[in-house]
């Protein structure tokens, strides 16, 4: 899973529309859509406590897991539940509050590529395209380190010099099977490192 920049004059909108196209010209087929959402929740003790910071935990979905939920901490586990884990969570508002204004998505078309699965999407907070999500699997493959070097070189084939390097997931399980919570904390990595570029400008402007 990586992040794509907006092509230099174009709205995000139109870089998905370049990427797509790409992907089409290399013969790349539509498989329908997918979505990740991802709500951030504070540990309640430290809601409004200037200057400290409460440990965050990340409640996500994606659509290719319909009946699971993930709950994530950064650098910590992540905990693959049932999709009734959302109830829970509003038991919980007592140990974990919702930060509202802080869920982030990505929406978009899913490609078949001989066995490559491409996702192309969007990534919006609120109203707002803030940027776009590329995840590529190679589907024979259960190992990623075995599959790297083939993933690149395809990666590389529509996405240029933006391929990504190897996710950091991988470094910490070199040969271990790979498995959905792996590709769910490559998404929060994302989605936080795109919440903390909108920051910086609005800083800047105080």
């Amino acid at each position: 899973v990586s992040q794509v920049p907006v092509a230099e004059g174009k709205s995000v909108q139109q870089t998905v529309e370049l990427l797509a196209r790409r992907l089409e010209a290399l013969g790349a087929d539509k498989q329908g859509t997918f979505g990740v959402d991802c709500e951030t929740y504070h540990t309640a003790g430290t809601i409004g406590t200037q200057g400290q910071t409460g440990k965050l935990m990340y409640v996500m979905h994606n659509s290719e897991y319909p009946l699971s939920c993930f709950a994530l901490f950064e650098n910590g586990p992540c905990l693959v539940a049932d999709a009734n884990f959302d109830t829970l969570m509003v038991k919980l508002k007592g140990f974990f509050q919702n930060a509202k204004a802080n869920k982030i998505e990505s929406r978009g078309t899913r490609y078949q590529y001989c066995d490559f699965l491409v996702k192309l999407g969007t990534v919006t907070m609120g109203p707002s395209a803030r940027g776009i999500s590329v995840e590529v699997e190679y589907c024979p493959c259960v190992i990623a380190n075995d599959c790297w070097n083939l993933l690149m070189e395809f990666m590389q084939s529509f996405m240029g010099s933006h391929a990504p390097g190897v996710p950091s997931v991988f470094g910490a399980r070199h040969d271990s099977v790979y498995s959905p919570g792996d590709t769910m904390v490559q998404y929060m990595e994302l989605f936080n490192k795109i919440r903390k570029q909108q920051q910086v400008p609005v800083a800047g402007m105080r």
